[in-house]
């Protein structure tokens, strides 16, 4: 008999009719994916909540054939086993597998051929309540000789549906179009990125560079923009310091960067002069949608200051607790990262995390849980935490991540995205209105989720886009 270590046979001389084996198993949104990928099947009876909901049975349901594999399984690793030859199989679908199902596969041994050493099998899986799902007869040619293998350790396999990045989206969708200044949309990528928003019910672009190039910019793209404002400028430099005065003139509420450098935007939304400075410093998120990681996690500031001081790191944190908020975290937990999680005098960075704890302390940081200094892998890691003793409401926990300057946070962001797959949606928090920076890099999706995240920030009006400065 098979056990959780090795897969043991029967052959034919040892079966009898009238023997049988099970195995059983529970089908979770995981099964159902993998099966998806497997297959190719994305029938939606299978694969989308919504269109099930009003299908036949109200409910996502199995693959059919994701039964039918369980009894292959059984065939396979225990009745009759290595070995065994699949000749053929009937099948006749007689109740729905939903989610939480639990299975079990039987098979029953109903007719020996000793010339040919060939079986047939009864098979049935019934539910948790008894219920017979799938009924039909395989009939296979048995083993004759005896084997027993270690059982193969299977590949980890991590799937990402983006569900965070999707709930965002989704949170984004219902209310009006938010006006947006699209900064010098001079590229087709630019043009696309303005579009799918548009499209997508989140913003309504003001576009704001050369009327020509915009134009030939959404021809080469494929897009129509006759029904969408053109606010005429001449170069780029122009089209940032048109943007900043829409927003003063109350007729955009955020800011899309199109195709101009980062430091032409910026150096128009923080001139002293007509800026867009408030009393926060500015400071970029990114929303990361990390492959499993049950939660969206918060990195800052990986775009904008290269070196922060203690006053731009309180107001970094202010900045991306504000945002958390927004996304739906309470009391989001704040990690201060550092290469170490003790306070070295020689660490300028964990000295920097123990004085914005105390700040926290004495309530000048608010509407967040702050521990620091962590290292990464016990703020993200709760057994890494415990194997280092650390005991804390943060540690292993972390839905933000204060990186000590930018190449840190840089790094880290890039990283993830690149050696785990993961999303990173990012925004421009503490200006009079929040920003969005997109990269010709990214997907759809993550472009969709940036949008997501400004719009929710403009709805909300939350202390990261307070009033201006004097």
């Amino acid at each position: 008999m098979s056990t959780d270590q090795t897969i043991t046979n029967r052959t034919f001389d040892e079966i009898a009719v009238g023997d049988s084996a099970s195995v059983v198993r529970t089908l979770t949104q995981r099964d159902i994916h993998l099966f998806a990928l497997v297959s190719g099947d994305v029938n939606p009876a299978h694969v989308d909540i919504d269109y099930a909901e009003h299908d036949m049975f109200h409910k996502v349901i199995a693959h059919g054939m994701w039964g039918a594999g369980l009894i292959s399984a059984v065939l396979g690793t225990e009745l009759p086993g290595p070995g065994t030859i699949y000749l053929g199989q009937s099948l006749r679908f007689t109740a729905p597998v939903a989610l939480g199902d639990t299975i079990t596969a039987t098979v029953t041994v109903t007719e020996r051929r000793e010339d040919k050493k060939r079986l047939k099998l009864d098979c049935t899986c019934t539910n948790q309540e008894g219920t017979t799902v799938i009924t039909g007869e395989a009939s296979v040619i048995a083993p004759t000789e005896r084997v027993a293998r270690p059982r193969v350790a299977l590949p980890d396999i991590r799937l990402s549906d983006h569900g965070q990045y999707q709930r965002l989206i989704e949170a984004a969708k219902g209310g009006a179009n938010v006006p947006t200044a699209v900064v010098h949309p001079c590229s087709a990528t630019a043009i696309t990125a303005a579009c799918e928003s548009a499209e997508a019910g989140f913003i309504a672009p003001i576009l704001v560079g050369p009327r020509a190039r915009i134009e030939e910019a959404a021809e080469k793209a494929g897009k129509d923009i006759s029904a969408m404002r053109i606010v005429e400028s001449a170069h780029s430099h122009q089209s940032a310091q048109r943007a900043v005065e829409l927003v003063h003139a109350g007729e955009a509420q955020l800011l899309m960067k199109g195709a101009l450098h980062t430091d032409e935007l910026m150096g128009a939304v923080v001139a002293r002069s007509g800026g867009l400075r408030t009393e926060r410093r500015i400071s970029h998120a990114y929303v990361m949608d990390v492959p499993g990681h049950a939660e969206p996690i918060i990195i800052t500031d990986a775009a904008i200051n290269i070196a922060p001081d203690l006053a731009c790191k309180a107001d970094i944190i202010r900045n991306a607790i504000d945002l958390a908020h927004v996304i739906g975290k309470e009391t989001p937990r704040v990690a201060i990262l550092a290469a170490v999680e003790t306070v070295n005098p020689a660490m300028p960075a964990t000295l920097d995390a123990a004085a914005l704890c105390k700040m926290a302390d004495r309530g000048q940081i608010t509407g967040g849980l702050l521990d620091g200094p962590l290292a990464f892998d016990n703020a993200v890691s709760e057994s890494a935490a415990r194997e280092k003793g650390i005991v804390s409401p943060v540690a292993g926990k972390a839905d933000i991540l204060v990186v000590p300057d930018l190449e840190a946070g840089n790094m880290l962001a890039k990283q993830l995205t690149f050696l785990s797959d993961a999303d990173a949606a990012g925004v421009v928090l503490g200006a009079r209105v929040p920003m969005i920076l997109t990269s010709r890099a990214d997907s759809l999706r993550t472009r969709l989720a940036s949008c997501a995240v400004a719009v929710l920030m403009a709805r909300a009006q939350t202390m990261a886009a307070p009033g201006l400065a004097e």
